[in-house]
């Protein structure tokens, strides 16, 4: 078993609001609103966290670690920095209001170990 500080870069795209009126003008999206949602939806979820894949021959590893107050979180892929890649987006996608779309993800597990994801490649 090994750990990681991740690094996570999000990109957003969509048309700045267009309205003085609306405190948000100018922007696409607010960069507290983005915090917020990669907040609630990965760090407090995995922070700390031991990922096991639920098919790990290991599992009992992972019973051990819970047992004795750890996080452990089953997934069903490999948790690798390529497909935690792929549940970040959906969480993220899930949230951002209706006129942003997801464009880009960087996951560094290390400085200069990363995995990419691009919206345009995963439609």
């Amino acid at each position: 078993m090994h750990g990681h500080s991740y690094k996570l870069f999000v990109t957003v795209k969509g048309t700045p609001i267009n309205d003085i009126n609306n405190v948000k003008n100018g922007m696409v999206v607010d960069f507290g609103d983005i915090k917020k949602i990669v907040k609630e939806e990965i760090v407090e979820v995995w922070d700390h966290a031991v990922l096991l894949n639920a098919l790990t021959p290991h599992k009992e590893l992972g019973e051990d670690l819970a047992n004795k107050g750890h996080k452990v979180i089953e997934c069903n892929y490999q948790p690798t920095c390529e497909n935690m890649l792929y549940e970040i987006a959906e969480k993220i996608k899930n949230k951002l209001p209706s006129h942003v779309q997801l464009a880009y993800l960087k996951l560094h597990e290390t400085e200069n170990s990363y995995g990419e994801w691009f919206a345009e490649e995963n439609s």
